[in-house]
């Protein structure tokens, strides 16, 4: 780790989230900013906003003056420059996903680690305010038994040319999900179709099997409302995040259904239920700039007063989920997660560990391969 109150950092990729980091780092104090972006007008744009940034076209060209770097440009360029600056000694943060394959996301693990260098995904949700409170609210066990989560990430656009919508966009919500469950999913489903274009396909939909419940996620390119919103159903209780809330972000609702448990069943052939209505509650939510608090975090990071939230095995997790997505999506069927010498993401209870879990064979055998149907 850097032991020093300066820092020296790189934003790669000065598109619609490489200006934002730019933007937030030049507000940190002691950072040092450079853009390094093959597009000269892009750099133009970069010194017209900041005009104190340094700016570069390549990483080769300024690696030896800076201590880390963002990167922020398209997801199938991730590894060959997280790699190239690994290489080159300097810590590195990676916009999420942060590789395109497994195998690409644990050559970067094992060179971060083999070099005592810092590597960190940007899963911005998890430095959200509101997605910490949700994980609170699930620990605290208000909601009693969690039934299912549903999410949908929506919007018209941004098409992507080198990753699917799932890649793009679910890398956000199973990042959530399995924060806010503190467990990995086992197995997925999937449905994607192309609407538009002979690109990829432009909306989908996930089912995420974890070892005790499920999740599913929406996720599209073509959709009339930008929709960011995420339900947890407990037994007890049910909550709702909707991330474009401007005042109530998360609700509360003391709401559910219990079976009647009877001896006979009624005349009509329903299923007797009786159903609990209650309160509707709104958590006060501090606001603060996810981003802000992911950008200052990374600069603890380098500064040895942390170590991250979302290292480069929490995004080899995820990546893991999304490359059986595209089996899933293959095959048409239920996917295991894990690869074949047994290894699961994560787990319950040991996303902060740096051992992997591994299941046996046999046991992977026995997990469930339900029907991709929908």
């Amino acid at each position: 780790m850097i032991a020093k109150s300066f820092a020296r950092i790189a934003v790669i990729g000065f598109g619609y989230w490489g200006s934002k980091h730019v933007r937030v780092l030049g507000t940190v104090p002691g950072v040092d900013v450079t853009v390094v972006d093959p597009d000269l007008d892009r750099l133009a744009d970069a010194v017209s906003h900041y005009p104190t940034v340094r700016t570069a076209s390549h990483l080769a060209a300024v690696a030896d003056d800076l201590d880390a770097v963002v990167i922020a440009t398209p997801p199938s360029t991730h590894h060959a420059l997280a790699a190239e600056a690994l290489a080159a000694g300097l810590h590195v943060m990676v916009e999420k996903p942060l590789a395109t394959s497994v195998s690409e996301a644990e050559s970067l693990v094992e060179a971060a680690e083999s070099a005592g260098l810092t590597l960190m995904v940007g899963h911005t949700f998890e430095y959200n305010p509101a997605v910490r409170r949700l994980r609170d609210i699930v620990r605290s066990g208000v909601l009693g038994r969690i039934l299912y989560i549903d999410a949908a990430r929506l919007n018209l656009g941004i098409y992507q040319r080198d990753v699917n919508v799932i890649w793009d966009l679910a890398p956000h919500d199973i990042s959530i999900a399995s924060y806010v469950l503190d467990a990995m999913p086992i197995s997925t489903a999937v449905w994607a179709w192309r609407n538009v274009g002979r690109g990829h396909p432009d909306v989908a939909y996930l089912r995420l099997d974890f070892p005790d419940t499920h999740a599913f996620i929406h996720v599209s390119w073509l959709n009339p409302e930008k929709v960011r919103r995420i339900t947890i159903v407990g037994e007890r209780q049910m909550v709702v995040y909707d991330d474009l809330s401007d005042n109530e972000r998360i609700r509360i609702y003391d709401i559910g259904v219990d079976p009647d448990v009877t001896d006979s069943e009624p005349a009509t052939g329903n299923m007797p239920m009786s159903y609990r209505t209650g309160d509707i509650t709104s958590p006060y939510l501090p606001f603060s700039e996810p981003l802000m608090v992911e950008d200052q975090h990374f600069v603890q990071c380098l500064r040895g007063e942390a170590v991250p939230d979302t290292p480069g095995r929490r995004g080899l997790d995820v990546v893991r989920v999304l490359e059986a997505t595209d089996r899933a999506l293959a095959t048409g069927s239920a996917t295991w997660v894990g690869d074949d010498r047994g290894v699961l993401p994560g787990g319950p209870g040991v996303l902060d560990e740096p051992d992997l879990r591994r299941i046996p064979a046999q046991e992977r055998r026995s997990l469930p391969r339900r029907s991709a149907r929908w």
